[in-house]
């Protein structure tokens, strides 16, 4: 039993992510983008970073690498996937989930710790939170700000497919805690089925508590 993760040209936060998942006591490889899944593969991570630099679009060129039609069909078969940051812009661009991400409103950089409210509490990302509860983590991204259609936001909104919000430490989201401009101050959500998710904030760099909080740990348990 082994959860995959998934470096390409430009994965930064590959290593983070081993370092959390074994802190959790869950087993993780890294595997390269143009070998195989696996065959005890029981979750796939794509991780942070800048994958080809980030030309084109972020995550564009990524989610064309050959390892990805394998991704596309473990998550088909209910095996849990998650995306973060670029390993979310990833997740997008290859069809795993619905919209994408862009420029921050900001048109810089941003890295800092941001509040997150926990929209949906039945799905195996958040099951250890509480619904409306706030968790704080970091981002790191230049294109973080996540788009969609009107009519297809609705539809996320509805279906409950929005795991988190930009908010305050109080859980009130505005426009003034939404550090990117995300549509409806959106900060993960999760694809056709709750197993597969992606997320811009980063759950692994707040996992382990001298360096950083433990607040994102809850996030990796969808992998236990």
């Amino acid at each position: 039993m082994t959860v995959a993760i998934v470096q390409f040209g430009g994965s930064n936060c590959d290593r983070d992510a081993i370092r959390a998942l074994t802190h959790i006591g869950v087993d993780a490889e890294l595997v390269w983008h143009e070998d195989d899944l696996p065959e005890d593969t029981t979750g796939v991570m794509l991780p942070g970073g800048f994958s080809y630099g980030d030309y084109l679009r972020a995550g564009a060129i990524a989610a064309n690498s050959p390892i990805m039609g394998q991704v596309r069909e473990a998550a088909e078969s209910g095996v849990p996937v998650l995306g973060i940051c670029n390993g979310a812009q990833i997740g997008c661009e290859s069809g795993l989930t619905p919209g994408a991400f862009t420029t921050n409103r900001s048109a810089r950089f941003q890295c800092e710790y941001v509040y997150l409210r926990v929209e949906n509490a039945d799905t195996p990302w958040t099951a250890a939170y509480e619904e409306g509860e706030v968790i704080e983590v970091p981002i790191a991204h230049g294109e973080g700000r996540f788009e969609i259609t009107d009519e297809k936001y609705e539809e996320l909104d509805a279906e409950d497919r929005i795991l988190f919000r930009y908010c305050d430490e109080n859980g009130v989201v505005s426009d003034e805690t939404n550090p990117n401009g995300s549509k409806g101050s959106v900060a993960g959500i999760i694809g056709g089925s709750d197993s597969v998710a992606v997320m811009m904030p980063h759950p692994e760099r707040a996992t382990l508590p001298d360096i950083g909080g433990t607040d994102g740990e809850g996030v990796l348990y969808g992998f236990a």
